[in-house]
């Protein structure tokens, strides 16, 4: 399980390699998604919080990138952090998720993106619940959830 010093190490020298890659052009990616989905993951915009069903559902499943269908988290890590976005404690591999230093805004966050296609996916925070102490806040247009 990653900790907040493990993301840290990752911003500072580098994510390891995703299991694959998924590299297409903007026009293409613009092509092949809804509006409001292309502007979260391809131009790094945030939801409004609670504009989604998704942050109260907690029934079994996955959730994927929208972009390239890459699992990313399970519910069992999900949880209620009240932010208005689906949070989980936890990715669902370790090599599925990159980290960037984000400064913009003037805050100081750490992005998180899809490591298989770079779509962005939200920003982690260490506020979340043990074991991992972490809160991945992730925008709900940015993941498409699978039964199991």
């Amino acid at each position: 399980m990653l900790t907040l010093a493990d993301i840290n190490l990752r911003i500072r020298r580098g994510n390891p390699p995703p299991p694959r890659r998924v590299v297409r052009s903007e026009a293409e990616w613009q092509a092949l998604l809804p509006p409001d989905v292309f502007r979260i993951t391809r131009r790094s915009a945030t939801e409004r919080p609670f504009s989604s069903e998704m942050c109260g559902v907690f029934t079994p499943g996955r959730y994927h990138c929208a972009c390239c269908d890459t699992l990313l988290f399970d519910a069992q890590n999900k949880f209620d952090s009240g932010t208005g976005w689906p949070s989980f404690s936890s990715p669902a591999s370790p090599d599925v998720v990159a980290y960037h230093g984000d400064d913009s805004y003037g805050m100081v966050r750490i992005e998180t993106t899809c490591a298989v296609c770079d779509a962005h996916l939200g920003h982690v925070f260490p506020d979340g619940p043990p074991p991992s102490g972490l809160r991945y806040c992730i925008n709900a247009l940015a993941l498409r959830k699978v039964k199991e």
